[in-house]
């Protein structure tokens, strides 16, 4: 069996405005590369090895045989982001609720980790948190 390594991650999401999804996902702070751009699709940066590639609903069906879920009323994935600390956590979420994302759950505080997530203006669900590993219970008994 070959062991699955991937060198980068691109995560497919279906988009009902893309102009509206890129305002929104720049006030974020998110970037995105102008070489996978057009009027039907762009490339968000997620991180230096992850992207998410925004599809009007169009393009996206182009790929798929089965119908695209209404994000609204169903859940297909969660994409959730680690970052470095919980002012980044924090900072994220915020820039996304004034950019006019939901709140979705209310911060989750386990010591060790901190999250918080939101549903952005096509109702995808993102999660943002901070893991601190030195903080991380052991699962050696004592």
């Amino acid at each position: 069996m070959v062991a699955v390594r991937a060198n980068q991650i691109f995560v497919n999401l279906p988009v009902q405005d893309l102009k509206r999804s890129v305002d929104f996902f720049t006030k974020v702070g998110f970037e995105f590369n102008a070489q996978f751009t057009d009027d039907k699709a762009t490339c968000m940066i997620v991180g230096e090895n992850i992207f998410a590639m925004l599809l009007v609903e169009e393009r996206f069906q182009s790929f798929i045989t089965k119908t695209i879920a209404n994000a609204a009323e169903t859940t297909e994935v969660i994409v959730a982001l680690s970052v470095a600390s919980r002012e980044e956590v924090d900072a994220i979420v915020q820039a996304a609720l004034d950019a006019g994302a939901k709140q979705y759950n209310e911060p989750q505080d386990h010591g060790f980790m901190y999250g918080r997530s939101f549903q952005d203006l096509d109702n995808h669900l993102w999660e943002v948190s901070y893991i601190n590993l030195s903080a991380f219970p052991s699962n050696q008994p004592e």
